[in-house]
Order: structure tokens, then sequence, then C-alpha cells
């Protein structure tokens, strides 16, 4: 336990704030997280972002354990030049003309 003594000195300061500090330097508090569901079973963690992805596995016994996913590398966007040649290499082009279309689909 540490022990302060009182300055008589009133520049010194105040002595509270020098026990809070040495109190905090001296006293390790570990806190256990905990997180509480509500009633739609949602459960907020402090040191998640929103978007974020993670793998729940069951351990057993009421644990789970969450597993952080790296989220897939969007692919790169493609360029005009790129659109322009698949457009032009697709083989979903019409082999017929208008009319052979008309004439085939058209009650007479």
């Amino acid at each position: 336990m540490t022990t302060l003594i009182r300055s008589k000195d009133p520049a010194d300061g105040c002595f509270e704030r020098r026990f809070v500090a040495l109190a905090r330097i001296r006293w390790d508090n570990p806190t256990m997280a905990t997180a509480t569901a509500d009633a739609k079973r949602r459960v907020v963690l402090p040191a998640v972002s929103p978007g974020d992805i993670f793998d729940i596995q069951s351990q057993g016994e009421g644990r789970l354990l969450l597993v952080r996913l790296e989220p897939p590398k969007p692919e790169p966007k493609m360029s005009l030049e790129r659109c322009v040649e698949v457009i032009a290499a697709t083989p979903l082009r019409p082999t017929m003309t208008w009319e052979a279309l008309k004439a085939i689909t058209r009650e007479p």
C-alpha cells in the first residue's frame, strides 16, 4: 500500500490528485469484456468495425469462437478498351436478319 504525506506547501497541488495518479500506476484492474444479447440475439463487440465478417465456431458447453475473416479483394474494374474487346468477341450475335425473325415469330 502506498502512503502519502501531505505537503504543507499549497503550491505543491492537491494531494488527492497525486494519490489518484499513484493509485492508477500501482493498481492493475484487469476487467473481463462481457456482452449481453438483446431480444434479436445481437451482441455488440467493442473491437469490431461495421462490415467485419466472422466465422462462428461452436466449441461446446456454451463456448463460441469468433474468427475474423479477411474480406475478398475486389477485382479490378474493366477498362473501356477491355469492354469493347469483350463486346466485339461475344458469340451472342444474331445470325439472321430482322425480316427472317419476323417471319418466324409472327402469325399469318
